[in-house]
């Protein structure tokens, strides 16, 4: 710089002057940025229907932000659960560039998109804000089921019941579905998979023995596991879950299959850097909270925080990890 001053001073004030803008308006469009906040009330879209995980959860989240005044507007849970979440997906692609719209979601968040490739969804232009947690399952009976106290007694009773044996899940070719799936080709089984809109309807089916099984979360099932409704048989993690002991993983019984599902918040694509960092920030303090930890606790939910760029990769990967999955089923070919 100061060689061109001395060559040409005239040339040489003008760069410095330019330069001085530039770095003025970049500096203010950061400075908006860092005091970017919601100017109205926000959506939060659940991509499943009321009363399963991902709407108590969101339901929670809600009322944490509320209750410690952690925003100048209201989150208001807005539940969209058609065609196994490709509803939601859509409705926030044609939200592009709103910062007042964030979505939660389940890994339909993956498996949608491949199954339905018509509806334009590319999950790498939404916006990445929070992992909150990564959600657990169990293959569930009803209590009323004496003869069914293990695996081995499980699968005897699903054997003899052939294609009559009704497995509800949430959506169709969703995580449920690919659970069932699993089971099935495990122990040689022909269970039949019957989709509901929400862990809460299907909880309630099968507490009502409208359904012989599920692969249910913790938190759907809770309420019906604690009245002494229904009971636990395996769990699909690496080690088992400290509120039910008794159920050994699967791992244990032979079958070395772990499946989570993400618990995540979501942006709409073209959200700005400020909304973003704003939304971070704030689900950061949320994942923070002591209701939130005893919310995670209770509900037996795994994972750290992923946030930003980390939350991108983790994404890219269980998109491939789905994509496998349903190649398998024989549900997509590439």
């Amino acid at each position: 710089m100061r060689r061109l001053v001395k060559t040409t001073f005239g040339v040489g004030m003008t760069f410095g002057l330019a330069l001085t803008a530039v770095v003025g308006v970049a500096q203010n469009k950061a400075f908006a940025a860092a005091d970017w906040k919601p100017k109205k009330p926000v959506q939060f879209v659940v991509m499943a229907g009321k009363g399963g995980g991902a709407d108590k959860a969101v339901r929670l989240i809600q009322s944490i932000i509320a209750k410690n005044k952690m925003a100048p507007y209201a989150f208001t849970p807005v539940n969209k659960p058609g065609g196994s979440g490709a509803e939601a997906l859509v409705y926030m692609k044609q939200k592009n560039g709103d910062d007042h719209t964030i979505m939660f979601t389940l890994n339909s968040f993956y498996t949608t998109p491949l199954r339905q490739p018509g509806l334009g969804i590319d999950i790498t232009t939404f916006t990445p804000i929070a992992r909150m947690a990564e959600d657990t399952f169990l293959l569930w009976v009803n209590s009323d089921r004496k003869d069914i106290n293990n695996i081995d007694d499980f699968v005897k009773a699903a054997k003899a019941k052939g294609k009559a044996w009704i497995m509800a899940g949430t959506g169709k070719n969703s995580e449920d579905n690919l659970l069932t799936d699993f089971l099935n080709k495990a122990y040689g089984l022909e269970m039949k998979y019957v989709p509901y809109k929400g862990g809460g309807k299907v909880a309630k089916q099968l507490a009502g023995n409208n359904a012989d099984s599920t692969v249910n979360n913790p938190s759907e099932q809770l309420g019906f596991y604690e009245a002494g409704k229904t009971k636990a048989l395996a769990a699909f993690t690496p080690k088992r879950l400290p509120l039910f002991p008794d159920a050994p993983t699967f791992k244990e019984l032979g079958k070395d299959f772990v499946y989570f599902m993400q618990r995540t918040v979501v942006g709409a694509p073209g959200m700005s850097a400020g909304a973003a960092a704003y939304y971070q920030k704030l689900f950061t303090k949320v994942f923070n909270t002591p209701e939130w930890q005893k919310y995670r606790t209770k509900k037996s939910l795994q994972g750290d925080l992923l946030v930003g760029d980390g939350l991108m990769a983790y994404w890219k990967n269980e998109r491939e990890v789905h994509r496998q999955m349903l190649i398998k089923m024989g549900v997509i070919k590439s």
